[in-house]
């Protein structure tokens, strides 16, 4: 086997490969003599049949095959001589048959190599913590949001105002026809909870029980049914239902609701109090490992392997695409393309490059007890922790994600004992709001 290697770009290469074709002839004859021993053809037993009718049967399947494996053979055994770090696949282009020798198969494997890795100084960084806790205010907020997710209408004879639920009929018309999505039928609506546009909910306030009300609605430029946004529709509304909320009470009934078996209501506060500790401990640590591989990636100084982004961003694609499946959403809707999550898959490829060398050369895998530690806390959201416990630890592949965790733990550590960390006091409400926008 004769090879060379050119470089074509950065990462690029072309590796051209020659295989002596008395070398794959060989390998075919033997198959066929083997096969021959085998074969069953009418007219013949077995192990009669003539070697120059297997070959005529079977000759061209075992041909491929043979060749096949030659390429990938040949592909690795230069790679391993020529010391190379494959990125991705290799391309298999063969060569001009008029510029091949006549008694070798030759081809060219098109691919990249691995980049030098630099680990990007991180002394200079800054990584703000969240300095907050837990206070009685923000356990009884959390009451607060648990007896409103518990809440009971009552239907009331009144005008409907903020905060009641209405069931009503509508239907929707622009230049006097009905359009897609503008009609419904025993739609309940919560009066003030921004569900429906502005200019609606002020036609239902105020609205009692089979009131009926016509009222104009201009659609935002930006509204996200395109057939109607920013043009100016007619909207008959007429209430079937008008309902208060009534909120339960903060007592033994409630408590025993949530699990508290004594059905006591500081029991209950005890609970809530210490699964927000826990909730403000892995936020603290998310906005500091952001912060920590943010720095990484930024400070990212080498090219990367094109054949990993792609296959990164199509991994992304394909994902986004399933959850768009899982909640309801039609194939023919589904109008994603790879170049999308490019950006992304750039990001977290360089990422894994760098998390990679840190690893090998900090030794920061994952320890035995650190993944037992992330499976214990991840196992008390349940009601019976041991359990969850258990059943990771029955099968190795369970506890791949622990494991990723605990590297991903070790590096930020890394980052963490290199830069230079600032506390930086906020509400435990303002820390834990989701993000605007």
């Amino acid at each position: 086997m004769q090879t060379t290697l050119e470089t074509l770009g950065q990462l690029e290469r072309r590796l051209n490969v020659a295989v002596p074709i008395a070398q794959i002839e060989g390998e075919v004859q033997k198959r066929l003599a083997r096969l021959a021993k085998t074969v069953r053809i009418a007219g013949f037993r077995p192990g009669k049949v003539p070697i120059k009718m297997v070959a005529q049967q079977y000759g061209p399947q075992v041909r491929s095959d043979v060749i096949a494996e030659a390429v990938n053979a040949s592909f690795n055994d230069a790679v391993r001589e020529q010391n190379l770090k494959v990125a991705g696949y290799p391309r298999i282009e063969p060569r001009d048959a008029a510029a091949s020798a006549a008694d070798a198969l030759e081809f060219s494997a098109v691919f990249e190599v691995y980049p030098e890795i630099s680990v990007p100084d991180v002394t200079g960084i800054v990584v703000t913590r969240p300095q907050t806790e837990v206070t009685s205010a923000d356990v009884d907020r959390t009451l607060d949001v648990l007896r409103a997710q518990r809440t009971k209408y009552e239907p009331v004879v009144r005008a409907a105002h903020a905060g009641d639920r209405a069931q009503v009929d509508f239907t929707g018309t622009i230049d006097g026809i009905a359009f897609p999505g503008g009609q419904a039928k025993d739609f309940a609506i919560t009066l003030g909870e921004g569900r429906m546009l502005p200019e609606f909910e002020a036609a239902l306030a105020g609205m009692k029980r089979d009131e009926t009300r016509t009222f104009p609605l201009t659609f935002p430029a930006d509204y996200h049914g395109k057939e109607v946004a920013g043009r100016l529709a007619q909207f008959t509304l007429t209430v079937r239902e008008i309902a208060e909320p009534h909120l339960p009470a903060l007592d033994e009934a409630f408590a025993r609701a949530f699990g508290i078996a004594s059905g006591n209501v500081e029991d209950l506060r005890s609970e809530v109090e210490a699964n927000l500790k826990l909730e403000l401990r892995r936020k603290i640590e998310a906005v500091v490992k952001d912060q920590a591989l943010k720095a990484l990636r930024e400070g990212a100084q080498f090219a990367l392997p094109q054949a990993l982004v792609d296959a990164e961003a199509q991994g992304l694609m394909r994902r986004t695409a399933e959850n768009l499946r899982q909640q309801g959403a039609k194939i023919e809707d589904i109008k994603i393309t790879r170049d999308m999550f490019r950006a992304q898959a750039e990001d977290r490829v360089a990422l894994g490059l760098i998390v990679g060398e840190l690893v090998r050369n900090e030794g920061l895998q994952a320890k035995p007890e650190q993944v037992r530690a992330l499976v214990q806390d991840a196992a008390q959201t349940y009601e019976q922790p041991d359990a969850v416990v258990r059943w990771h630890y029955e099968k190795k592949e369970r506890l791949a994600e622990f494991e990723a965790l605990a590297v991903e733990k070790n590096v930020v550590d890394w980052v963490l004992a290199r830069a230079r960390v600032t506390h930086v006091p906020v509400s435990f409400e303002e820390l834990m709001a989701p993000p605007k926008g």
